[in-house]
C-alpha cells in the first residue's frame, strides 16, 4: 500500500479500504453519464412503443409472412419427378453438389456425414425402412416419419432440394440394386 499522502487534484480519498486498496472520491464523467440517462430513456420509450402501446409494425407478423411465402414458393419450386429421372439426377455432379450441401446442414445431424447412419438409418446400406426406390425416399423426406423421430422437411426444403437430397443419397447406391425392406431400426445405445 502507498502510504503517501494523496494529490489534492485527485479529490478526497473514500475513507474505505479493501484488500488494501483506497479509491478517490470521484464523480463520474459526464459523457458516461448522459450515456447512462440516454439508454434508459430509450428503453422506457422502445418498450412503450414496441411493447406496450402496439403501435409500431411487429417483427413477429412480418417473419410469419415470409415464411409463409417462403413455404409457398419451395412447395411449387419443382415438378413431381418419375424413379427415372430422380436417378439421372443421381448422375449429375452439379445436382448432387447441391443435394450435398443441403444434406450437410439438415440431414447429417442423424444420418451423419456419409451417410452411414447414426441416429437415423444408414442410408448407403441395400436396407430401406419405407421404401428404397426414388420415389419413396422423396415421400419419405417430404412427410417425415414422426414415430421415428424425423420431421417433414417437405414444407423447409421444398421439392427441388428434396430431390436434389435424394440425388445426392442415390449417388451412393446403383440403378437396379437388390432393395431388401426391413422392420424398424432402432439407435445403437449411447456410448
Amino acid at each position: 500500500m502507498n502510504t503517501s499522502e494523496p494529490d489534492p487534484q485527485d479529490g478526497p480519498i473514500r475513507p474505505h479500504t479493501y484488500d488494501g486498496i483506497q479509491e478517490y472520491d470521484k464523480r463520474l464523467p459526464n459523457w458516461w453519464l448522459w450515456t447512462l440517462h440516454g439508454a434508459i430513456i430509450f428503453s422506457v420509450v422502445y418498450g412503450v412503443f414496441f411493447h406496450s402501446a402496439r403501435s409500431a409494425y411487429d417483427p413477429g407478423a412480418d417473419l410469419a409472412a415470409a415464411m409463409r411465402a417462403t413455404q409457398a414458393s419451395a412447395a411449387g419450386s419443382a415438378p413431381e419427378l418419375s424413379d427415372d429421372e430422380i436417378w439421372k439426377m443421381s448422375q449429375d455432379a452439379g445436382i448432387v453438389v447441391a443435394g450435398a450441401a443441403t444434406y450437410a446442414t439438415t440431414c447429417a445431424s442423424c444420418h451423419v456425414a456419409d451417410l452411414s447412419g447414426q441416429i437415423g438409418p444408414n442410408l448407403k446400406d441395400k436396407e430401406w425402412i419405407h421404401g428404397g426406390n426414388p420415389v419413396a425416399l422423396v415421400k419419405t423426406i417430404r412427410e417425415g416419419v414422426a414415430a421415428k423421430g424425423m420431421p417433414p422437411w417437405g414444407p423447409i426444403l421444398g421439392r427441388k432440394k428434396i430431390n436434389e437430397v435424394v440425388a445426392f443419397i442415390l449417388s451412393h447406391h446403383q440403378q437396379g440394386e437388390e432393395i431388401v425392406t426391413v422392420p424398424g431400426w432402432t439407435p445403437p445405445p449411447a456410448k
